[in-house]
């Protein structure tokens, strides 16, 4: 099996929380629906943009030398890059479905609790999920791979909220 695929996906859909997070906040509107789904699409956006730099990255490596192994090797690190997103992505979903299940309260204390250190977290999961690539054997290629796909996505939301939303105060 291919991590790529999960790997892309989870990459996009994280980059259209990006875009969401880059717009909340900035807007006093109570009915704001249609402008959130805007921030998604424009978080989308920019991640799909940012994330070929990692497709690439890798396709150059597959023009190697040795391409059978070259692919096994980015393999192997993209399923050890998955392990810890996924357990990340697991956590933050719990969040979101205390927000939306609970109480107003309730909901508000997930966003302080769950979502908003988990949002800080970030790097930190990235940088798991580097070394979870190394460490199931994918060495340098998936190492070199896996960094530039985890600065992409932290710079999806810095890039939507300096483009759309810097000038909101």
């Amino acid at each position: 099996m291919t991590p790529a695929i999960p790997l892309v996906l989870l990459g996009l859909v994280d980059a259209a929380f990006s875009g969401f997070r880059a717009y909340a906040g900035s807007d006093a509107r109570i009915r704001k629906q249609r402008a959130t789904i805007r921030a998604a699409l424009r978080g989308l956006a920019v991640g799909a943009v940012l994330l070929l730099a990692p497709t690439l990255t890798a396709v150059l490596l597959l023009t190697t030398r040795d391409p059978a192994r070259t692919y096994n090797t980015l393999t192997a690190g993209g399923l050890g890059y998955l392990l810890p997103l996924t357990v990340y992505a697991t956590a933050v979903l719990l969040s979101l479905a205390a927000y939306f299940a609970l109480p107003f309260r309730a909901s508000t204390l997930a966003i302080v609790v769950g979502l908003g250190p988990l949002t800080l977290l970030r790097p930190l999961a990235i940088a798991a999920a580097c070394l979870g690539a190394v460490v199931n054997g994918g060495g340098g290629p998936a190492l070199l791979v896996g960094t530039i796909a985890g600065a992409a996505v932290l710079c999806v939301e810095p890039a939507v909220h300096r483009r759309w939303y810097h000038p909101v105060r």
